[in-house]
């Protein structure tokens, strides 16, 4: 029996070492290289391309031209919710958040405008792509905060004087945050902004109560939100760029029902310079 035993362990072992060795990739730079069997249930759906950290160079750029930034992708590794402070006397603080959103968080296949100014001033205008992900964000306490997470129409300047992408360009700017819930959503009360009942029918002799009118009246508010997206790296051959981004932006209001949470996101970017056609 103990040889058995023993047997086992064994063969469990040596499958383990032959899974472990398999040729299912682990981390890649280039997604274009992969099958959609060898992308499947990995999470390198939501990693974007990667330029090597040795990388140090610059996109010239002409002045009063405009250029194309094709293939941006945002990829957020860290959530932070502002709470309140125990002591009234304190600033109140960004909390670190767990997500619960799966691999589906990623901005990505996005397209963008960067014009030069005759002051040197660079403007990038997302057009268009894969620019919003519905998040849940978990916080140390049990509480959990959906968000839009998106960078829809965002208008990012640099300071004056540039004439190429480099590592110390700076795009920042704001963008739109849309309504988490759609005009059609119904809560669990039936309510809706263009469909459902006016108020909660459990309740019909207080339904003009001011307690519930907040509750009753649904609307899809359009947020603002804060971004700055940091170059770090450039590879002049590619015209390729990176770097980190931060922003800060509004949290779900349950279409109206409750305040938004301050919700501030980093995470690293990717995107590459094309002449204007």
């Amino acid at each position: 029996m103990r040889f058995r035993a023993l047997l086992v362990a064994f063969l469990a072992l040596c499958l383990g070492v032959l899974t472990a060795c398999s040729d299912a990739p682990s981390a890649v730079l280039n997604r274009n290289e992969l099958t959609y069997d060898e992308i499947l249930n990995t999470g390198l759906a939501n990693k974007c391309p990667q330029i090597s950290e040795f990388t140090r160079g610059t996109l010239p750029l002409e002045r009063g031209e405009s250029y194309v930034v094709t293939d941006l992708c945002l990829e957020p590794q860290e959530y932070f919710v502002k709470g309140e402070p125990v002591n009234k006397r304190e600033a109140a603080t960004f909390i670190p958040g767990k997500l619960l959103t799966r691999d589906t968080t990623s901005l990505e296949q996005m397209t963008a405008s960067l014009t030069v100014g005759e002051d040197g001033v660079l403007t990038l205008k997302e057009e268009d792509g894969i620019d919003f992900q519905p998040v849940t964000v978990q916080l140390p306490g049990g509480e959990r905060v959906p968000l839009f997470f998106t960078i829809k129409g965002f208008t990012g300047k640099t300071e004056a004087g540039f004439n190429s992408i480099n590592s110390s360009t700076d795009f920042e700017g704001d963008f739109k945050v849309p309504s988490y819930r759609g005009a059609g959503f119904l809560d669990p009360k039936g309510r809706g902004v263009v469909t459902g009942y006016d108020n909660a029918v459990a309740l019909p002799a207080s339904a003009d109560s001011q307690d519930f009118q907040r509750a009753n009246v649904k609307a899809t508010e359009l947020g603002k939100g804060t971004m700055s997206l940091q170059v770090t790296k450039v590879d002049a051959s590619t015209g390729e760029f990176a770097g980190v981004f931060e922003s800060e932006q509004p949290s779900d209001t349950d279409l109206g029902a409750k305040d938004a949470e301050e919700v501030k996101i980093r995470g690293i970017f990717y995107g590459r310079l094309e002449a204007r056609a």
